[in-house]
């Protein structure tokens, strides 16, 4: 397998180059090259890890590219969610309280470099952290009330380490990287019982009230215990058995905190978290697709070295997408070079690369419902009125806001919609996905693929009625069997 060490500087990583190729993460992100490579692994090492960082995308399309990351997405998003933080440390409090007992302060720091400590003492526990959050350079802080608890856990850059750990950290780095293996934390037990996520007030729920209603009436004929929850239940949901996200989900919102911690309980979910770090990000979208052959409408990623160059590519009008950008908000079409560039220039202050996209007008788009792999809904979603795309947000009369659909059987949607959209889920795998296709000249074009996709009562149940809700509900029966 190619190995690959990714950084802000490759000067300053030179001692390493006996373990794996030192490149930059602007080559990482910008050169084709490393786009088409097969069968590598990734090591990112870059100074700045926050969301929509160089640092962040770089673990993101390493995962678009089907290569294997180090740290992942996930692992990047847990540190910013100290609830998560403080459920994943409840699993090894005696190594915490077995470690710091001699410590008399009531405060603690714990600086740990590719999973060690410069004093030994503190190997086991920062070994510890390290397999449960996977980013090279962590700093810990510890507070003693009764007894330790972490604080905060902290992503630091190499600029954040202190003079005198620099030899320690060429050490540990070289160890680190002889390895062959790099172990994962594993999710801890199993619980029982179905919770039903629903936030008050979302401004686009995945489900109406009567399809909750629904979900409900037919968990319970199925013999569910079901209670629906919302996101200040994060700490009770170590008491159900399956979680069934019905809130629209972003990456840095409750949902993927109630989806995260019940990957790492082992609790059955629809949907895992990783679709919705995939699903939620545009760019790793366009990379995947691409990567995978799927015919799709021209996309470029744009970032700030090829704002002009995007246009050779993609002609006028195009549309620019923000990387999290959900039904249709953060989504813009640019009909002239000066609104092009002006709409470049503000999306780009929030995210370092964004996406352009040929526009394809159509009269509707294609939604086909994928669960593990197989269809099981379709729809046709038609534009807002005077509209070019299915919601208009800005419109002055709520009924115009979105616009009409109609459902309709499996084996009447052609050929090359239902090939297209069971070709573009394998590149998530298993899960309760939405492919949105629009059908332009006879040829099926991949828009998006949506975790969470709508399950609304009079919409996608339009034509197959209660199957919609039974299949959902069994695939979540399912993952509990395996478990």
């Amino acid at each position: 397998m190619n190995k690959f060490i990714v950084v802000d500087q490759p000067k300053s990583w030179h001692f390493l180059e006996e373990n794996a190729k030192i490149i930059s993460a602007k080559d990482y992100l910008t050169n084709p090259s490393y786009a088409s490579l097969k069968n590598a692994r990734v090591f990112n090492l870059c100074k700045n890890f926050s969301y929509q960082s160089k640092g962040y995308y770089v673990s993101l399309l390493a995962e678009a590219r089907g290569h294997s990351p180090l740290p992942t997405v996930k692992h990047l998003v847990d540190l910013r969610a100290l609830k998560l933080v403080k459920i994943v440390s409840e699993e090894f409090d005696d190594l915490i309280q077995q470690s710091l007992k001699n410590i008399k302060s009531r405060e603690f720091v714990l600086s740990i470099y590719f999973g060690q400590n410069v004093a030994q003492k503190y190997k086991d526990l920062s070994a510890m952290i390290h397999r449960h959050f996977q980013i090279p350079f962590l700093r810990v802080k510890f507070n003693y009330t009764h007894k330790w608890h972490i604080q905060q856990i902290k992503a630091i850059g190499g600029s954040d380490i202190p003079d005198d750990h620099q030899e320690s950290l060429k050490l540990f780095a070289q160890q680190y990287f002889s390895k062959k293996r790099y172990d994962t934390a594993r999710p801890s037990k199993a619980m029982y019982d179905l919770a039903i996520l629903v936030k008050e007030g979302d401004i686009a729920p995945p489900s109406n009230a009567k399809a909750i209603k629904k979900f409900i009436e037919i968990a319970e004929k199925m013999h569910f215990y079901v209670e629906v929850v919302t996101p200040k239940d994060l700490s009770r949901l170590s008491s159900f058995d399956a979680l069934l996200i019905r809130q629209s989900t972003e990456v840095m919102n409750e949902a993927y905190a109630f989806a995260r911690k019940a990957q790492q309980e082992n609790i059955a979910i629809v949907d895992e978290p990783d679709a919705i770090l995939k699903c939620c990000n545009k760019v790793f979208m366009a990379e995947a697709l691409e990567i995978a052959g799927i015919a799709a409408p021209k996309t470029k990623i744009v970032h700030q070295e090829n704002i002009q160059a995007v246009l050779d590519y993609i002609p006028l009008p195009c549309v620019l997408k923000s990387p999290d950008s959900t039904f249709s908000f953060g989504v813009k079409k640019a009909t002239t070079v000066e609104e092009y560039h002006s709409l470049v220039k503000d999306m780009l202050k929030t995210s370092e690369l964004i996406i352009a996209q040929e526009f394809c007008p159509s009269d509707y788009d294609w939604r086909i419902g994928m669960l593990d792999g197989v269809p099981f809904y379709a729809c046709r979603y038609y534009m807002a009125k005077g509209h070019w795309q299915i919601y208009n947000w800005d419109a002055k009369d709520k009924d115009d806001q979105d616009g009409n659909a109609d459902c309709l059987p499996i084996e009447k949607v052609p050929k090359s919609i239902l090939e297209a959209a069971i070709k573009a889920t394998k590149i998530m795998g298993k899960g309760l996905f939405g492919i949105d296709i629009k059908e332009i000249n006879g040829q099926a074009l991949v828009i998006e693929i949506n975790d969470n996709p709508n399950i609304d009562a009079g919409v996608e149940d339009a034509y197959y009625g209660d199957e919609i809700y039974i299949k959902i509900l069994e695939a979540l029966i399912k993952r509990l069997n395996e478990k």
